[in-house]
């Protein structure tokens, strides 16, 4: 990167990339486990996955939504020489680098429902839709705001998530830049 420059990646994209992969390997895994009788039976398993479908959900949402906030208020100007990465890069990155995790979901959720059927899978199904809300929250923040957040990849690498401890700033530019919509998804043209 010439002069200073770095490579940044819009905050609510990092945090959506997980969101898809984690919702379907946890409805497959769901249903997959609903054909398993189980050592609870079926209505106990969907019951109890029900709940921690919405203990999940609620728990990622809103986890570490002060050190997002705080992060955010003080977010600098990016300069003209850092680089936005583009939303197909970020994600395939992401999704590159969890690989593993996002490979076990399916295989675990299923496995869970020997002894629980459906309630290992839709517990990672709410795992994706809180991932899905909380950065729906940022592209309300960002909209509210009229800035997008951004951060280096280089901390991402190492911080172990957007707002990881080796994050120490964001990065800040107009609404309009980059190709993701708020909130991450794809921009509408």
């Amino acid at each position: 990167m010439a002069r200073g420059g770095r490579a940044l990646a819009r905050v609510d994209v990092v945090v959506r990339a997980g969101a898809a992969p984690l919702w379907w390997a946890g409805l497959c895994g769901a249903a997959v486990g609903v054909l398993l009788p189980g050592l609870s039976g079926r209505r106990i398993g969907l019951l109890a996955g029900a709940a921690l479908f919405l203990l999940a959900a609620a728990g990622v949402a809103l986890a570490r939504r002060g050190r997002y906030t705080r992060l955010a208020a003080d977010a600098v100007r990016a300069g003209r020489a850092d680089i936005l990465q583009d939303r197909a890069v970020t994600v395939r990155n992401w999704r590159r680098a969890h690989r593993w995790w996002l490979l076990l979901a399916f295989p675990a959720a299923v496995v869970s429902s020997l002894a629980l059927p459906a309630a290992g899978g839709l517990l990672v199904a709410g795992t994706g839709a809180g991932l899905r809300l909380k950065a729906l929250w940022l592209g309300h923040r960002q909209t509210a705001d009229d800035r997008l957040l951004w951060v280096s990849v280089d901390h991402l690498a190492s911080a172990g998530g957007p707002a990881g401890k080796a994050v120490t700033a964001y990065r800040a530019t107009g609404i309009a830049a980059g190709d993701a919509a708020p909130g991450g998804a794809r921009r509408r043209r």
